[in-house]
């Protein structure tokens, strides 16, 4: 019995092994997060040769690289028409305008509208104001439309503006005339034309948008003086009107004494007295 002894059991070597780490195990997230991604500069990879160009020097990685490229793959074969710098000069310009369309001269300019919509001198300027400036023949078809629309709007307004004042200006004429009013508008209408011209009276506009012709104070003006100078052959023309001497001449020999006029038992007395009537009327009328 005493020579008997307890052994405690060794621990086995299995139990060493897994208690030892494992170099094949995972990486904990911490390990991960730890773990910088390496960089790179992406204008370093440019070869030497090609490093000056300033066309790379915007490029930062691939994805922008390829994709300026493909875009550069579209355009091979289109029509290109590189935009001048601001150091360009007129005959740059001019280059771009020829690929664009503008006629090589001003004479070369060709519109849809009749040839005597625009006065002939007038579009010929136009046109080499148009060719200086590079203009494309539809867009300097399309000012000169713009501005006759403005010119025909502007000439309809002033037709009508002037019809108007032509208008009133009867209407005072005939209230201040009386029934004189055609012989004295003709009278002054005379020796208007002699004097300026027809052509001048018809087309001369004033402030007040009325044609010399049509002012009220013309017109009574040139009556005025066709009273005064009523003898003048001009003045009287080929109707038979009676002058302010003339009726008042024809009134004294009406009324002398001794005529119809005084003598109501006489056979014409009634007669001189409403021809008497009718020239004093005329008198007060044209005043």
């Amino acid at each position: 019995m005493d020579n008997q002894t307890t052994e405690q059991p060794a621990q086995s070597d299995q139990q060493n092994v897994v208690s030892e780490p494992t170099t094949l195990a995972q990486p904990t997230t911490e390990q991960v997060a730890t773990q910088e991604k390496p960089t790179v500069d992406f204008q370093s990879l440019i070869p030497d040769n090609f490093k000056d160009d300033k066309s790379l020097s915007n490029f930062n990685n691939m994805e922008d690289l390829l994709k300026s490229y493909k875009h550069a793959q579209s355009l091979v074969g289109a029509d290109k028409i590189a935009i001048p710098n601001k150091h360009a000069t007129d005959e740059d310009w001019n280059e771009v305008y020829k690929k664009l369309g503008t006629p090589a001269t001003p004479d070369d300019y060709k519109y849809s509208f009749k040839d005597d919509a625009v006065d002939a001198n007038s579009l010929k300027s136009f046109n080499q104001a148009a060719h200086k400036l590079g203009l494309l023949p539809k867009q300097a078809e399309g000012i000169i439309n713009y501005y006759n629309e403005i010119n025909n709007t502007q000439s309809i307004d002033q037709e009508n503006n002037a019809a108007e004042i032509s208008k009133n200006t009867e209407a005072e004429l005939k209230k201040e005339f009386g029934s004189n009013y055609g012989k004295r508008l003709d009278q002054a209408k005379r020796l208007a034309t002699s004097t300026l011209g027809e052509e001048f009276l018809n087309n001369t506009l004033l402030k007040d948008g009325s044609r010399l012709g049509d002012n009220l104070d013309i017109v009574k003006a040139f009556s005025s003086l066709a009273d005064k100078l009523s003898e003048d052959e001009i003045i009287k023309g080929d109707a038979d009107y009676q002058t302010v001497k003339d009726i008042e001449s024809e009134i004294k020999t009406l009324t002398q004494e001794g005529s119809p006029y005084w003598e109501k038992g006489h056979p014409n007395h009634n007669k001189n007295v409403d021809e008497v009537f009718k020239l004093r009327q005329l008198l007060t009328d044209g005043k």
